[in-house]
C-alpha cells in the first residue's frame, strides 16, 4: 500500500506537474492507493469551495481511507518525534509525525514532497517513494 501525503494530493488536484504527481498519474491503476483520514482533512481544508471539495472528496474516497489516529499512535509518535530531535531533526508538524508513524506501524510506502519526512525514512527506516 503507498500512503500518497497531503503535499502531494494538493499539486494533483491543481494539476501541478512534478516527479511525485508523475508518479500518481502513471502509478494509480497499478498501485494500492491510501491516505489517512488526517491527509484526508487536511486536502479538504485546503478546497475553497463546496463544488470542487465534492469532487476531490469523491477521488478521494476512490481510495483505502484509514483511521489513523489512536491512543498508541499519539504514544509512539511521540516517541519517535523525540528520537528525531534527539539526533538533531525537529519535525515542524506533529500530523507528520502522526503519519509517518502510521507508515512506520503498518508498513506502507509514503509519497509526499514535504522534507519533515525525511528524516524518519533515514533514521527510522519510513519507505518512500522516490520517483
Amino acid at each position: 500500500m503507498v500512503i500518497v501525503d497531503t503535499t502531494v494530493w494538493v499539486d494533483y488536484f491543481r494539476g501541478l506537474q512534478n516527479p511525485q504527481t508523475d508518479w500518481l498519474h502513471e502509478e494509480a491503476d497499478r498501485q494500492r492507493l491510501g491516505l489517512t483520514d488526517l491527509i484526508l482533512c487536511e486536502v479538504l481544508q485546503g478546497v475553497r469551495d463546496e463544488t470542487a471539495a465534492r469532487h476531490v472528496r469523491q477521488e478521494l474516497l476512490k481510495c483505502e481511507v484509514f483511521e489513523a489516529v489512536g491512543i498508541p499512535l499519539a504514544i509512539e509518535a511521540a516517541r519517535n518525534y523525540r528520537t528525531l530531535r534527539s539526533h538533531g531533526h525537529t519535525v515542524r508538524k506533529t500530523i507528520d509525525c502522526l503519519i509517518a508513524t502510521f507508515c512506520l506501524r503498518q508498513r506502507h510506502s509514503l509519497l509526499h514532497r514535504d522534507r519533515d519526512f525525511d528524516p524518519f525514512e533515514k533514521l527510522l527506516g519510513l519507505i518512500v517513494i522516490h520517483p
